[in-house]
């Protein structure tokens, strides 16, 4: 059983309920009276006990002790927890102390003091303090606590009603604070905060979150060792809507000559401050109708001076256009650090501090770091550059370079990003005249220090063109819209190779894709390519293209990763365009439900172009494409060919020679008769041919006979013919596509068969790849143009009158 005795002039009230939200399984019983709760007024002694062993889990109690110091003395001093021999439960003390407007209280707190928290947020020991100001009928909730901070004294204007929790197993047995003064304050209240060495705190004005009372004032007093430094940071805070007056705070700075300093709530506030200081935070008259909330919560650092503080860096951005440049802690802005981190610091002026320092351009700074270790510290910079006149931007290059002002800063950089914007009908093109730039892809990611992103963005989409690094085979980007171009580093070695920069950007007549490449690989390198917007995919009805250029000794080889596009068409069709920029080549075309071009060998500059559909599902269309070089290689078979061609000619040529001469010799001519079922054609270009010369019978020549031609003659006379038919037979050995050259004009004088005087049929120029002698038709003369026709025409004609038929049959 419990026994608690209160006496009359304590004015303590006990009172035991039961835990919100428990079920009463548990009951009070008092002289074999059960109850579910207990009031124990002052003057009462009452003995109780508990119809369960763990009373804990279901009630709570409250001790409340009224102290009245306006009417009679406070009673300054040790407050205490007061009666003895309570049961261990969960217990509030509460003291409400009335006090007068005109003489404030002040509580002190006994060491280790008080840390402020949040509303929500629980102490590590369960044991916390809260603080409410009484002035007339309102109650202003100056804030909750734990042990174990550097809050050492607290003023109020008027009455404070002090509540302790304490958990049941609590081994506390005093309140940890005094009332030790009344003095008059003129403000709401005064906090006071001792910071010995290096440390954080985190301070809240009162009502936070809900609202600092209208027109208060308050103040914060920080009390610094002299050898060290404070800086101070808001990291939240909203303003009212004022009628009158305005927000603001005030600082009392040590050594400052113009005490009070004003700054808004949305300023950086003093930095590396050398000693002890107040903060004050001034409220306004609200508007009736939208009062709206004033609250803030800061930070407070104190750190040792640094080595460097007195170290400034010149950064020079006066002659720098739309441009701006800002100093931060790594992971910023996603990332925000804790209060308890080592804090690095970004000073513009001794005072002006703040751990994310922004510099425009237009203007010269000095900067200085409070910071032990600048590792930790990034700078991220961006740049605009647009095109108002037209006339005068098509005709100027800028280069995209990381000025050497901020390359020079002890601070790594973390990123540069350059917006290009373009007006209608005028693209933007990249280039990158000397280094080239290399697509990063899983085949061939980049390792260099610093690589470059680059999107293309329209009021209706975002197109990720892709990752690229220096030291590649592309010249050359051009893209449709506004470009946003981000350099990125990677490790230290940025500070060396960016001496090397080499990127360029102009503005350029409107171009018909979205974007267009062009690439100049390395002879010798394997060249991976693949379309923007990896590993997503291209956006509907986007078109991209690639200029390969070929050098003049060297074959392409451009192949396909996959064998097919992997798309399904909703709207539209997606192609894959391939065609070399030569005079009469053809185009391949592939659809999308069609297998993609097999690996092929390109001889001149060619266009690679893949155009997107809608497809059906969320699959999109992504393709990469390789290309490699080789030197171009002489055909072996056709060296032979021409050489076989050649020693044919001077076989046929011979054996006219003979024949002629066995004409004279014997009166029995002999005739050479070609190929009727061909044409005469000179041979065209080599990649064009449609059949080649080992296809045909161009090169079958025969010789006949005189008797052949003439034996009708010969059957008028009674005379009987055993003409031999010599035929020459083709090359057996390797043959090439190309044709053989054609015959010499003078072989063609012995084809003469009748006595005409036309014109000779003039050879033609084509692309076809065979060629032949015009031959005659039944009933028909063709003249082949010789100079000896008419000799040819008396050789027909003595062979009539000839009386001489033994020799012919011979």
């Amino acid at each position: 059983s419990f026994t608690i005795s209160l006496r009359t002039v304590d004015n303590i009230t006990v009172m035991i309920k039961l835990r919100h939200g428990v079920s009463p399984s548990c009951q009070i019983r008092v002289k074999n009276v059960i109850r579910s709760e207990l009031k124990i007024k002052p003057g009462e002694n009452v003995t109780f006990t508990f119809t369960c062993s763990t009373p804990e889990k279901y009630f709570i109690m409250e001790i409340q002790k009224n102290i009245d110091c306006v009417s009679g003395p406070c009673p300054f001093g040790d407050v205490h927890l007061y009666p003895l021999g309570l049961p261990r439960l969960n217990r509030t003390f509460i003291w409400d102390v009335k006090a007068s407007t005109k003489a404030g209280l002040e509580l002190k707190f006994s060491t280790p003091w008080l840390r402020q928290i949040e509303p929500g947020e629980t102490c590590p020991d369960v044991v916390s303090y809260n603080i409410n100001s009484c002035i007339d009928t309102a109650t202003v909730n100056i804030g909750t606590f734990c042990r174990n901070g550097s809050v050492s004294r607290i003023k109020l204007l008027g009455g404070v009603i002090m509540s302790l929790h304490l958990p049941w197993d609590s081994p506390l047995t005093t309140s940890g604070f005094n009332i030790a003064n009344r003095a008059s304050i003129k403000r709401l209240c005064i906090i006071e905060s001792i910071l010995k060495g290096e440390s954080s705190i985190t301070l809240m004005s009162p009502n936070y979150p809900l609202g600092f009372p209208e027109d208060e004032l308050m103040t914060w007093q920080f009390v610094i060792p002299s050898n060290m430094r404070a800086s101070v940071f808001f990291h939240n805070y909203s303003l009212s809507n004022c009628e009158r007056k305005e927000e603001r705070v005030e600082y009392y700075l040590p050594g400052s000559l113009s005490n009070p300093e004003v700054f808004k709530l949305s300023d950086s506030q003093p930095a590396n401050i050398a000693g002890s200081f107040n903060l004050s935070l001034q409220g306004c008259d609200q508007d009736a109708q939208n009062p709206g909330i004033l609250r803030l919560l800061f930070q407070v650092v104190v750190q040792h001076p640094q080595v460097d503080e007195n170290v400034t860096h010149l950064v020079d951005l006066s002659k720098e256009w739309n441009m701006t440049v800002t100093i931060h802690f790594e992971g910023w802005p996603s990332r925000i650090p804790l209060m308890s981190e080592p804090i690095c610091l970004i000073c513009k002026n001794p005072r002006t501090c703040d751990r994310v320092l922004t510099l425009v351009s237009g203007a010269v700074y000095r900067i200085s770091f409070l910071c032990k270790d600048l590792s930790r510290l990034r700078i991220t910079a961006e740049k605009g550059i647009s095109c108002v006149n037209i006339r005068w931007c098509q005709r100027k290059i800028y280069s995209l370079l990381v000025p050497k002002v901020i390359t020079q800063l002890p601070v790594r950089l973390h990123k540069f990003i350059w917006k290009l914007l373009a007006p209608d009908l005028i693209n933007i093109e990249i280039t990158s005249p000397s280094l080239k730039l290399q697509q990063h892809v899983p085949e061939q990611r980049c390792n260099t220090s610093y690589s470059y992103s680059i999107v293309s963005a329209t009021p209706e989409t975002e197109l990720n063109v892709g990752v690229f690094c220096p030291g590649g085979s592309i010249e050359k980007i051009q893209m449709r819209n506004n470009i946003t171009i981000s350099l990125k580093t990677f490790g230290k070695g940025f500070l060396n190779e960016s001496n090397h920069q080499d990127l360029k950007m102009s503005f350029v007549p409107h171009i018909k894709d979205e974007c267009t490449f062009t690439v100049s690989p390395d002879p010798k390198a394997k060249v991976y390519l693949q379309t923007p917007n990896w590993p997503y995919g291209l956006p509907p009805y986007v078109s991209i293209s690639w200029y390969v250029i070929v050098p003049s000794k060297q074959v392409a080889h451009l192949g396909f990763s996959k064998d097919r596009m992997g798309i399904a068409c909703e709207t539209g069709r997606a192609y894959v365009n391939i065609k070399e920029e030569t005079l009469g080549a053809e185009e391949t075309v592939r659809r999308e439900d069609e297998l993609l071009p097999e690996p092929r060998n390109m001889y001149h500059d060619f266009w690679v172009n893949v155009s997107n559909c809608k497809p059906v599902d969320k699959t999109q269309l992504t393709l990469q494409f390789w290309v490699t070089f080789a030197d171009k290689q002489i055909d072996l078979r056709v060296i032979i060919a021409v050489v076989a061609g050649a020693g044919v000619l001077m076989a046929i040529g011979l054996a006219v020679c003979c024949v002629k001469k066995k004409k004279k010799k014997s009166q029995n001519p002999m005739v050479g008769v070609y190929n009727p079922n061909v044409n005469t054609q000179v041979p065209g270009k080599q990649g064009l041919f449609t059949k080649g010369r080992k296809n045909n019978e161009s090169h079958v020549y025969a010789v006949i006979d005189d008797a052949m031609v003439y034996g009708h003659l010969l059957k008028e006379s009674n005379g009987s013919v055993a003409p031999e038919v010599d035929v020459y037979r083709p090359f057996d050995g390797p043959i090439g596509s190309l044709p053989p050259s054609p015959p010499p004009f003078s072989f063609r004088k012995d084809i003469k068969c009748s006595p005409n005087t036309e014109e000779p049929l003039p050879l033609t120029d084509t692309d076809h790849d065979t060629y032949t002698f015009a031959h005659q038709k039944s009933g028909q003369s063709e003249d082949n143009g010789d100079t000896n026709e008419k000799n040819n025409a008396d050789t027909s004609t003595s062979l009539l009158e000839n009386k001489e038929q033994d020799d012919l049959v011979e």
